[in-house]
C-alpha cells in the first residue's frame, strides 16, 4: 500500500486503525534508540530515518538527489516493515538479529535481505528493535555504504 504523506503523521493517519498503535510505537522505538545524526520524514512514500545532505553531501548513489536511507518503516497490504539497510550489509548485525529473533517472539522471523515484516501486531519484538537501531551510527553507516554499497 502506497500512501501520499508529506509528514510522518500525515502517513500514519492514512494507515488502518487496527496498525496504527503498532505502527506509532515502533515509529517512537526507532527514534527514541537511532544513534544522532538521522534524520525522520517521507523517503520512498514511506517514513524514512536517513543521512541528511547536511551530514552526507553525496546523497543516495540511485538518486544522489535523495538523503542516505537507512531504516523506513511501511504499511503493507498485510504487514508492518521494517526496512533496516544495516541488515542488509553488516553480516555480523544479521547474524545477530536473526539468533536474538526467536528470544522476542513466538512466530517465525519473516525477513527478505533488509525488510523485517510483522503480520501480528502483538509480536513486535519493540526491545529488539530498540537495541538493533542502536547498533550503528552515521558514521557507521557512511563508512559502510562507500566502502561496501556505493561501489556496485
Amino acid at each position: 500500500m502506497q500512501y501520499q504523506a508529506t509528514t510522518p503523521e500525515d502517513y500514519i493517519s492514512q494507515i488502518p486503525e487496527e496498525r496504527k498503535e503498532a505502527f506509532q510505537k515502533l515509529r517512537e522505538t526507532v527514534q527514541k534508540n537511532l544513534p544522532k545524526g538521522f534524520e525522520e520524514g517521507i523517503q520512498y512514500k514511506m517514513i524514512g530515518f536517513y543521512v541528511p545532505h547536511s551530514r552526507y553531501p553525496d546523497g543516495y548513489h540511485c538518486d544522489p538527489k535523495e538523503p542516505l536511507p537507512f531504516v523506513s518503516l511501511a504499511s503493507q497490504k498485510n504487514f508492518i516493515a521494517l526496512y533496516h539497510s544495516g541488515l542488509y550489509s553488516f553480516t555480523e548485525l544479521y547474524d545477530w538479529f536473526v539468533a536474538q529473533y526467536p528470544k522476542y517472539c513466538k512466530y517465525k522471523l519473516d525477513m527478505g535481505k533488509s525488510c523485517v515484516r510483522f503480520k501480528r501486531m502483538d509480536d513486535i519484538p519493540y526491545e529488539l528493535i530498540g537495541e538493533l537501531c542502536q547498533k550503528v551510527t552515521v558514521n557507521d553507516w557512511i563508512e559502510r555504504y562507500e566502502k561496501v554499497i556505493k561501489k556496485k
